[in-house]
């Protein structure tokens, strides 16, 4: 089928992932993925692949063992809505399926490389290590956190940490993600409104240690994360759970600057009110405790947010018009 597998490849990680192996000259890949949307198909058309399946198509093939066997797998499709109210469908698309992934890439010789979620880590409470003792606690907020979160302690009840490896990616931004909808990075959504009208709206706090615009993210531009992918398909040694951040949270106001930065436009800020149905469900703070990935050998250098939110606006949004 191809040395290497990608589901979810026509996604924001995904698609980013066939572009850097493009980049190595492996043109050899499967994209899994479901075209429900223009934007994923546009995805596709900037990159060279050899085949393509639909991943309902993909999961009957590898039930029936109908899958030639892979050098790599990087298994990033999934259902990443936060909104999203069907458990039955998140377990299914998202846990099992991983399961259904991993057994085959551990039959068949296959380096299983897959996304989990800062999502997992709930309101914080607990921390942001990945540490596996405290992996089985932790508390998300969200079906789809949960949906990540039941795959992360299957694997490590099941010992299978020593041979794969969970990427628990936070807040993902960059070329890739238009067909996101309400999914889509603040700086992708954000980006026709302060064109049009010079003004960007972020969610008001109801925390008082908070003040407003100053909840905090761990941005992490999708080159980077698509190179820690790739940093441990190159060194199979290293295995385990692994947060995939910066290591240094910034505030929506640091985001909304850098973006009216890059753009040359006088900052205009208004605070609007979070829907309701997001009020308990939403993270203040996230920022990778990333030491476990350093010791691991992994010394890649992230692009600041100032340096990766100028590169998403003038080499992306504004040449995509």
């Amino acid at each position: 089928m191809g040395k290497f597998i990608v589901t979810g490849g026509a996604g924001l990680i995904g698609s980013n992932i066939v572009k850097h192996l493009n980049l190595r000259g492996e043109e050899d890949v499967l994209v899994v993925d479901h075209l429900n949307h223009p934007d994923k198909q546009r995805n596709l058309d900037r990159l060279k692949f050899s085949g393509y399946m639909d991943r309902e198509e993909f999961r009957e093939a590898i039930r029936k063992k109908r899958v030639s066997p892979a050098s790599g797998v990087f298994h990033l499709g999934a259902c990443s809505s936060t909104l999203e109210t069907n458990e039955n469908f998140l377990d299914d698309n998202n846990t099992y399926y991983t399961r259904d992934l991993c057994l085959w890439s551990l039959e068949n010789g296959a380096r299983f490389i897959y996304a989990s979620s800062a999502a997992t880590y709930g309101d914080g409470s607990l921390g942001y290590s990945d540490a596996d003792q405290i992996t089985p606690n932790l508390q998300p907020l969200n079906l789809y956190g949960w949906s990540k979160q039941k795959f992360d302690v299957w694997a490590l009840r099941e010992g299978l940490f020593d041979k794969i490896t969970g990427l628990k990616y936070f807040n993902v931004f960059g070329p890739g993600e238009d067909h996101k909808g309400e999914m889509r990075s603040v700086v992708n959504k954000s980006f026709k409104g302060i064109i049009d009208t010079g003004k960007i709206s972020l969610f008001k706090s109801y925390k008082e240690n908070y003040a407003d615009g100053e909840q905090e993210r761990d941005f992490i531009y999708v080159d980077d994360a698509a190179k820690v992918t790739l940093w441990f398909y190159d060194n199979p040694d290293k295995s385990g759970l692994f947060n995939c951040g910066t290591g240094k949270a910034r505030t929506w106001l640091d985001l909304a600057h850098a973006m009216f930065a890059a753009l040359e436009i006088e900052p205009d800020i208004d605070f609007i009110p979070m829907p309701e149905e997001l009020q308990g469900r939403y993270q203040y703070h996230t920022e990778a405790d990333i030491s476990k990935l350093r010791q691991s050998g992994c010394d890649l250098q992230f692009g600041s947010l100032e340096e990766t939110v100028d590169d998403y606006i003038k080499n992306y949004l504004l040449k995509m018009g």
